[in-house]
């Protein structure tokens, strides 16, 4: 899970330094870390053409709490449930958005017949 503390990182850092934290510890990072990502959401999305443009077509939201397969096999995880194609995923607490991460796995687009979430 080395990809989804580095998206967490400066986020992680910023929102320490705003509550009076500007220098924490190792401890008091990984801390923050694990807090905020227990009450994160993870959406996921895919590119497919559209228009003669792209879009993104949301294929899944929810905790991230639920989807510990996903964060410790991103590449495999989104394979084996949708094909291949290019992928997003983003990341939010609460309100608050904390980083997007790409991939894009080999395959075919099964993810077509996926219907879209509602947002």
């Amino acid at each position: 899970m080395d990809w989804v503390w580095a998206l967490y990182r400066k986020y992680i850092i910023k929102g320490l330094a705003a509550s009076g934290n500007a220098q924490p510890t190792d401890t008091e990072l990984e801390e923050a870390f694990l807090k905020a990502l227990a009450a994160s959401s993870v959406t996921i999305l895919v590119q497919e053409p559209w228009m003669n443009s792209v879009r993104f077509k949301g294929l899944a939201r929810g905790p991230v709490t639920e989807m510990t397969d996903l964060l410790q096999d991103p590449m495999d995880w989104l394979a084996a449930r949708y094909g291949g194609g290019k992928f997003k995923l983003n990341f939010h607490e609460g309100w608050n958005f904390v980083a997007t991460q790409n991939f894009k796995p080999e395959g075919a687009p099964r993810w077509k017949d996926v219907p879209e979430i509602e947002f």
